[in-house]
């Protein structure tokens, strides 16, 4: 079955960075794009990111561009997400997604503050 495994969250400062990783397992990791996403305290699930099979072609949401940098190591099954200059918005629960089966890991969380 698909297990999607979220770590690297915590508590970091405004203007630091964290590193979050994404252990995948039960599918072909490398066929399929794969996404990162955030629920944010009361609201609702927001896209944050994706990466294509290869790691060559990354998508992220409007306010996140130049912060946020997807990567992926098929090698491992896993998807990375860096991220730079946090923001106290960006708090939130982070999961990655996959285009397999639309599952989601238990996700990790991430508080700048």
């Amino acid at each position: 079955h698909v297990q999607l495994v979220e770590s690297g969250g915590g508590l970091v400062q405004p203007g630091g960075s964290l590193r979050l990783s994404c252990a995948a397992s039960g599918f072909t990791f490398s066929s399929y794009w794969m996404y990162w996403a955030r629920q944010d305290p009361g609201k609702g699930l927001e896209y944050v990111s994706s990466i294509n099979t290869g790691g060559g072609t990354t998508y992220y949401a409007d306010s996140l561009k130049g912060r946020f940098t997807a990567s992926r190591d098929n090698a491992k099954n896993t998807v990375y997400l860096q991220m730079n200059s946090l923001k106290s918005e960006d708090t939130g629960v982070y999961y990655c997604v996959t285009t397999f089966d639309g599952s989601m890991g238990k996700g990790t969380q991430v508080t700048v503050s």
